[in-house]
């Protein structure tokens, strides 16, 4: 099979969706480090907290059978997670990074230990009884030939990944909730003199990555599969916050940047089928980590410097 019959049946309209479908986790990871970031705490946790919403989301589905209950204990979950680590940094004067990389360790121990305990299994743990998040089914689109492939079956979680972007992108850059958290972030000391009380701020932003994070690892494990398997956030959570570097924590731009990551796996994993080997196409994600990230830093430091030649 030649090189452009090959692509042709690669390059379709699914695609889109495919990549949509594969960045939304991402999306709700970027989400999440990037009200942090506005308020200049970086969160690394993301992937921890992205880890126990999706083993709670699983566990409550499974145990009560609402998947609705599961999302909204995931975000709970997510909630307490975001906190404590609030509570080392802001409180405690803890680096948040390290602070981070324990959370991600943390969250990969108990979440194996809890899967044996509660389940007695190792690896992965499914059942029928787990409900998922629905699909919505528009009946008219099913004869629509492009609106209805794009735009049909799509996970509640997934509508509303594009509803949080525009909700976030206006409450950070056009109310005064997000006027000050931005400036909790760039001028601390300016923001007390104004009156802001600045490590409520700051707790405020964490509880929201929080809430941000546990419905990511809700949507990972109800809605964009049914199961749980360890480690199953994949460094999604470190594509997140790479993707809002890339965006310089603005939601519209980094959710873009998310896209190429959906992008690059829904390639390769279509690519597969065609011989290209598993381990190029399990190493696509993380190559286009390293370029966004490349890019985003090569961008920052154009930007500083002509900020230092103006002021010289």
């Amino acid at each position: 099979m030649s090189f452009f019959s090959i692509m042709s049946k690669v390059l379709n309209l699914s695609l889109i969706y495919a990549s949509f479908r594969a960045a939304t986790p991402i999306i709700y990871a970027a989400l999440c480090a990037s009200v942090t970031q506005q308020a200049n705490i970086l969160n690394i946790g993301t992937e921890g907290i992205m880890l126990i919403g999706a083993f709670t989301a699983v566990t409550v589905s499974y145990f009560t059978g609402s998947w609705i209950l599961g999302v909204l204990c995931a975000m709970l979950a997510g909630v307490v997670i975001a906190l404590i680590m609030a509570v080392g940094h802001i409180k405690f004067g803890a680096d948040i990074c390290g602070i981070g990389m324990g959370i991600n360790m943390l969250a990969l121990a108990i979440t194996k230990f809890l899967l044996k305990a509660i389940y007695d299994v190792n690896g992965a743990f499914s059942s029928p009884q787990i409900k998922v998040i629905p699909k919505v089914s528009i009946p008219f689109l099913d004869n629509v030939p492009v609106i209805g492939t794009l735009l049909n079956n799509w996970s509640l979680t997934e509508w509303f990944a594009i509803i949080l972007i525009i909700v976030l992108q206006f409450f950070i850059f056009k109310t005064v909730w997000g006027l000050r958290l931005r400036a909790v972030g760039q001028f601390p000391e300016a923001a007390k003199t104004a009156g802001i009380k600045v490590n409520a701020v700051k707790y405020r932003a964490m509880a929201i990555s929080g809430l941000i994070g546990g419905l990511a690892g809700a949507h990972l494990s109800l809605g964009y599969s049914s199961q749980f398997i360890e480690n199953m956030t994949s460094s999604r959570g470190f594509m997140g916050v790479a993707a809002m570097y890339f965006g310089g924590a603005n939601p519209v731009k980094a959710s873009i940047g998310c896209l190429l990551f959906g992008f690059a796996d829904s390639i390769g994993a279509r690519l597969q089928a065609y011989g290209l080997p598993s381990q190029f196409v399990l190493m696509m994600p993380y190559i286009v980590t390293i370029v966004v990230l490349a890019i985003s830093m090569a961008a920052q430091l154009r930007s500083a410097k002509r900020r230092q030649s103006s002021l010289n």
